[in-house]
């Protein structure tokens, strides 16, 4: 089997890892593997080592990151027969908690090598031609995503602290979505933030989609409408319990496709990257798209 590890030294807890391109060579070393190692060097060079290992005939390429460097590695793997991997080393790691992969580092290097098992097919979600393969928003959560990567620390503490920063500056916009072809019943609101998502949470257990399922071949859209400071601070607590599609603040929709319209181009997320797009925003599934290592 081949592989190729793709290792974002930027990422997440990475920063503080100036060893761990060193600790994965030791690794590739010590079980005789197969493999290489590349460090990305800038935005979406992960995506163009991923297609080069494709091309040179991987097996299975292994994203050592977060859930951009995860978006980054998997977009080059949609709908081609290598498998992802996944050592999960991000700020949230959103994708890897809902698939119960190992967050310790020596366990997921083991599981991402690992020669038995099976890959397990996966969606993908794809908006205005951005793929993402946990969450995609925009609102509040695109305006946070934005700040957060301009940060030199991260970690949960400075993203809940960003996240208060801008729920005080941030205005509420009127949208307008359905799901499918639902196009003459439409659902407006005035919204704080609308999260479409592929698994249920963000990450470190802040689940936005209760119940949402990365192989069920649909998306969860959730809308958190228009709140004060308080009630704000109540569908936080919501989003830990698990309990936020209970909240009578907050619309939510189930379906393969979503049309959103807001009233003016601005910036949506996907998987934590933010990019500026129009006010037409549309949201698709591209069901068992992508094969993922889960089950060595």
């Amino acid at each position: 089997m081949n592989i190729r590890f793709i290792l974002n030294p930027k990422s997440g807890h990475n920063r503080r890892r100036p060893w761990l391109a060193g600790k994965i060579d030791k690794f590739m070393l010590k079980h005789k593997l197969n493999a290489d190692l590349r460090l990305t060097e800038a935005p979406a060079h992960a995506t163009s080592l991923a297609r080069e290992a494709i091309a040179l005939g991987a097996d299975r390429v292994v994203a050592v990151g977060g859930d951009g460097t995860l978006n980054e590695v998997a977009r080059a793997l949609v709908h081609t027969g290598t498998t992802l991997g996944l050592v999960p080393c991000g700020s949230g790691n959103g994708l890897a908690l809902h698939l119960g992969l190992p967050l310790d580092l020596d366990k997921a290097l083991a599981l991402s090598a690992a020669q038995e098992g099976r890959a397990d097919l996966i969606d993908s979600g794809e908006a205005n031609g951005h793929f993402f393969f946990n969450v995609m928003g925009l609102g509040l959560d695109a305006e946070v995503s934005r700040r957060f990567n301009q940060l030199q620390k991260r970690g949960f503490i400075a993203y809940a602290r960003t996240a208060w920063e801008a729920l005080q500056e941030h205005r509420a916009e009127r949208v307008s979505f359905y799901a499918d072809n639902n196009a003459q019943n439409p659902t407006e609101r005035e919204i704080c933030l609308l999260s479409i998502a592929n698994s249920d949470q963000y990450g470190n257990n802040a689940r936005i989609a209760p119940g949402a399922r990365v192989n069920d071949g649909a998306l969860d859209l959730v809308a958190v409408h228009r709140v004060s400071l308080q009630g704000a601070a109540a569908v936080s607590a919501r989003l830990f319990l698990g309990t936020i599609n209970a909240s009578p603040h907050v619309s939510v929709l189930r379906g393969s496709s979503f049309s959103i319209k807001r009233q003016q181009e601005g910036i949506i997320h996907t998987d934590g990257e933010h990019h500026q797009t129009s006010r037409q925003i549309e949201v698709r599934v591209h069901p068992g798209s992508l094969r993922i290592w889960r089950r060595g």
